[in-house]
């Protein structure tokens, strides 16, 4: 699946005008770019702390890809209104019902076996810093997908007001995650929780290793 043009153009745009105020007017700093590969199915997954996330990490990840997207699910509740879903949708955000939603989770496979895509493995935002428990659904997905699979950690931002400047915080981006031994596995739930396990341990050793206390021993 590949957007057109037109709506890769507007993306790379859109993500600019947001990184004007991101990094310029404030402080984010976007670390370990490097590590995103430029083509390929990759799953950028992150810890979720704030409202932000959702434009500043896109921001973080087209600023050294320029004209592809980064697909991501996001609540449904976001796109009952009309405007907001044609500028979500623009964006390459799809909607997901609450538990169980098979349209959603088939659209998530289809991407993930050539795109970009982000994703909150911790289902909610958690406003004061720590890291909570992987939803066994991403292990899953992850199995069945195998994707370039790169932790991501978020810093700083649950503490930004809008309007405010000079407000500092990091994106910053890890190797991607071995899970060849785990794929050799069973198809089965052990197995899935084993995989997002790792990837919680990924994104807790990068908040870590920038001196953030996730609540993780």
């Amino acid at each position: 699946m590949k957007a057109p043009l037109l709506q890769r153009c507007w993306v790379t745009f859109s993500v600019y005008v947001i990184g004007l105020y991101a990094s310029l007017l404030n402080r984010l700093v976007i670390k370990g770019s490097k590590n995103i590969p430029h083509d390929g199915p990759v799953l950028i997954a992150s810890n979720h702390i704030s409202a932000y996330d959702t434009v500043f990490l896109p921001w973080a990840v087209i600023k050294s890809n320029h004209l592809q997207m980064l697909w991501a699910p996001a609540k449904e509740e976001l796109f009952e209104n009309l405007f907001l879903r044609l500028i979500y949708s623009s964006w390459g955000a799809f909607p997901v019902r609450r538990k169980r939603d098979v349209r959603a989770g088939r659209k998530l496979h289809d991407l993930l076996l050539d795109q970009k895509v982000m994703l909150f493995p911790e289902g909610t935002r958690h406003k004061d810093g720590k890291l909570g428990p992987g939803n066994r659904g991403v292990g899953k997905i992850i199995y069945d997908t195998r994707p370039a699979v790169i932790p991501t950690a978020l810093i700083g931002l649950n503490s930004w007001k809008f309007l405010r400047f000079q407000q500092k915080g990091s994106v910053v981006f890890g190797a991607a995650l071995d899970f060849s031994d785990l794929f050799q596995r069973e198809d089965c739930k052990e197995t899935h929780l084993l995989i997002v396990e790792r990837l919680m341990e990924g994104i807790a050793l990068l908040l870590s290793g920038k001196g953030v206390d996730c609540g993780r021993d």
